[in-house]
């Protein structure tokens, strides 16, 4: 350890500190793990978002900063988070750095190449060259690692070399960590001590995944437009009329658009042989597709309840991401599902949370040794991940698959 410690009156103490945090969904698997060899104390998090920062706040008790990042790397401004943070220089710290993916996402229409939110990640290097964190953690979409986009992680890869850290890249299928929903993830962990950067092991098989029903099977049904009176996050939209016609022609559990007579539903969705997931319902026994921030809206994905004719309440989109069932989101409406489908799920969070701890002080157990993504992702990225699923249904070992 680059800071040292007592281990004599319980485990070792060790800060956290999630910039782009968010609603805290990083930051909610460190707080809630507990294990044996680590005691984590989150100080706080930082986002330019206030519905997001005002969420954290409330539900998880720590500051978090309305901020830019690229004003950290201004030394009064950085002195004044700290404080605010209750940061511990004698302390080991890791620093979380997920970037906000929509400059990368394949969702994003426009240009991706000249996004600002891209050259986030040299900003997020400007911080770890001046904390000097033991372990740093990124989690963003497959995207990020595509050829269009490899020049900013490899310039940021190349600056965290230069300040001594090695960095491990990979891609993952959360539903292997317990998430109901398969959504596919890159994970970066970058440590100046080449021990603490083994990767987490998988740890769910296939045919153990949690399912839509796992998660949602037990909230109350509601009709479109209505509102659970005990729970206010068990709310759905309003939809129009339009969209309720077509809903109830969509064949239940996993039904989709093409189910539908010629001519019924939108026009733009029937001229080209895409979009096949719009308007399609989610199967009861298979995890969720990706939960995005437009996961309220049947027109955007696979997004309408399994078995009743409306799209997703907030409730439900929260428990697809892994969010706990009292967990309460502040802001607007749109906001909310915003936050959720930009969040961190806290399950994986809390794997990941727990899968350090043994690296770090237990001595490694369970670290995963498959191979890296070290070049750019060249195919689409549809076309990955449609690989990566087939070699999940014919590997009988989560172990052995290849990232």
């Amino acid at each position: 350890m680059t800071k040292r410690q007592s281990v004599e009156n319980g485990p070792p103490i060790v800060q956290v500190i999630d910039l782009f945090s968010g609603c805290g969904g990083m930051s909610l698997g460190f707080l809630m793990d507990r294990n044996e060899h680590i005691s984590y104390r989150l100080l706080g998090g930082l986002d330019i978002d206030p519905h997001a920062a005002a969420t954290y706040r409330k539900m998880l008790g720590r500051p978090c900063l309305e901020l830019d990042i690229r004003r950290l790397s201004s030394p009064s401004v950085l002195s004044q988070a700290l404080s605010e943070w209750g940061y511990d220089a004698k302390l080991p710290l890791i620093l979380i750095g997920c970037a906000p993916c929509q400059g990368f996402s394949s969702h994003r229409k426009k240009d991706r190449r000249k996004d600002d939110r891209n050259n986030l990640l040299s900003s997020f290097a400007d911080i770890v060259e001046i904390l000097k964190p033991d372990l740093v953690v990124m989690e963003n979409v497959p995207e990020m690692l595509y050829l269009e986009h490899w020049k900013h992680f490899s310039e940021l890869k190349e600056a965290l070399g230069a300040f001594g850290y090695a960095m491990r890249t990979r891609v993952e299928n959360l539903a292997t960590f317990g998430v109901p929903q398969e959504r596919y993830r890159a994970l970066v962990m970058a440590s100046r001590d080449t021990k603490r950067v083994k990767m987490p092991l998988p740890f769910v098989q296939p045919d153990r995944f949690l399912t839509v029903r796992d998660a949602i099977e037990k909230l109350p049904p509601l009709r479109a437009g209505e509102r659970d009176q005990t729970d206010p996050m068990h709310i759905t939209s309003k939809h129009r009329p339009e969209t309720l016609n077509i809903l109830r022609l969509i064949p239940k559990d996993g039904g989709s658009r093409r189910s539908l007579p010629p001519g019924v539903g939108p026009e733009c969705h029937t001229r080209v042989d895409g979009f096949r997931d719009v308007y399609g319902r989610l199967w009861w026994d298979r995890p969720a597709v990706a939960i995005t921030a437009r996961c309220r809206t049947p027109s955007c994905g696979r997004f309408v309840h399994p078995s009743q004719d409306r799209g997703l309440t907030v409730r439900e989109a929260a428990l697809l991401q892994g969010f706990p069932e009292d967990f309460m989101f502040e802001g607007p409406f749109d906001d909310k599902f915003k936050q959720i489908g930009n969040a961190v799920s806290p399950i994986f969070s809390r794997a990941l949370a727990k899968h350090i701890g043994s690296v770090w002080f237990g001595g490694g157990v369970g670290a995963s040794e498959r191979e890296d993504v070290t070049e750019p992702i060249t195919k689409s990225i549809s076309s990955s991940l449609a690989s990566m699923k087939r070699k999940l249904r014919h590997n009988s070992a989560v172990p052995g698959l290849a990232a």
